[in-house]
């Protein structure tokens, strides 16, 4: 049996994206941010990024999504799975967003639930959902669905906050297939360094109630308040508690271990880094992009710059490999490693094989 399941491969069928309609400009950040425009599109490397309009929700851009991703292949009864693994910050605080979306799709025989580690889920989902199928046979179509709306929760005055203004809207679907034999998801890595667990968060939710040694009030009648004052951000926004000392530590680590993560998922998939052929990464600037790609001895035609999509949260990895095949960019054979990262701090990567899958002896 065990011989049986590591012959049974888990292939990805097909990736389905949901662009919001609505495009930031760098000139329009510029404008609310009070930063230069060039400044906005070299170092912070945004070109523009998507928002969603008023009224729509997680829930429905991870639908139109999912829709996207089984169009032409199978109708949603026959979804066995679904794992939601998009921003916590969703159509309601304290909910199962998975749920909602499995009733919204008409998937009435998945399972659900939510998988939540922030902007690294995307390669982590990938392993989950394999090993799932692997043990659990009866599990034959798998949707991964990813959703974001966090570009509510950025106040552009607040200078701390300035490494999330590339943080836009938007939604991906990754359909996954038992004994499909063409792309293959392979192996997972995954580093976690928990010293970075408290320096990003919505500090005025929670149960603690303390931030830099103020009582932090949580009265949503008072929420409601700011709200009508046009202050909403300012209550529930995402924050930093010391961007400076932040961005010490993060320098000293984040490169290496981006590096070690894609070169690990590699090896455990049976390749070593001079197989990659391509890189699906999440936002990131371009120097940054092209530093780890020449560490990879790979150019910019073997990866996806988001310049103009921003940071989607963990659908950066589906967006940027939808975005490359689009661009032809991608061929048969190819190993891909999909690449994630996020507060807390992880990075992660899974490979998948593209192309005929060859039988394992």
């Amino acid at each position: 049996m065990e011989k049986a399941m590591r012959n049974t491969p888990i292939g990805l069928r097909n990736i389905g994206v949901h662009y919001p309609d609505t495009i930031v400009t760098s000139e329009e950040i510029a404008e609310l941010s009070s930063i230069p425009e060039a400044v906005i599109r070299e170092k912070f490397g945004i070109e523009s990024k998507r928002k969603a309009a008023p009224g729509e929700n997680v829930s429905d851009m991870c639908v139109k999504a999912a829709r996207s991703s089984i169009q032409g292949i199978l109708e949603p009864e026959e979804l066995d799975l679904i794992i939601y693994h998009g921003s916590e910050y969703r159509d309601y605080y304290l909910y199962n967003c998975s749920a909602q979306i499995q009733y919204k799709l008409g998937a009435k025989n998945a399972k659900t639930f939510e998988l939540h580690n922030l902007c690294s889920s995307g390669p982590l989902a990938l392993q989950l959902a394999k090993s799932l199928m692997l043990v659990h046979p009866e599990i034959k179509n798998a949707l991964l669905v990813v959703g974001t709306r966090e570009s509510d929760l950025i106040d552009y005055q607040n200078e701390r906050a300035r490494f999330m203004f590339n943080f836009s809207d938007g939604a991906a679907a990754c359909l996954l297939q038992r004994g499909y034999q063409r792309n293959e998801i392979l192996e997972t890595e995954m580093i976690t360094d928990g010293s970075f667990a408290t320096d990003v968060a919505v500090y005025g939710i929670g149960n603690t109630g303390y931030y830099n040694n103020m009582w932090i009030e949580r009265d949503f009648l008072k929420a409601e308040a700011a709200k009508a004052k046009g202050k909403a951000v300012g209550y529930y926004g995402l924050d930093v508690a010391d961007p400076v000392s932040m961005k010490e530590r993060l320098d000293s680590v984040s490169l290496v271990n981006f590096l070690k993560v894609i070169i690990r998922a590699a090896e455990k998939s049976g390749y070593s880094k001079k197989d990659i052929q391509f890189l699906a990464p999440i936002f990131m600037k371009s120097s940054i992009l092209h530093y780890i790609l020449e560490q990879l001895d790979m150019n910019v035609n073997q990866s996806f710059i988001l310049k103009d999509f921003g940071h989607v949260q963990s659908a950066d990895a589906y967006i940027s490999l939808y975005e490359g095949l689009k661009l032809g960019r991608i061929n048969e054979g190819d190993l891909i490693i999909m690449l994630g990262a996020g507060t807390g701090y992880s990075w992660a990567a899974t490979a998948v094989k593209w192309g005929e899958r060859k039988e394992v002896v």
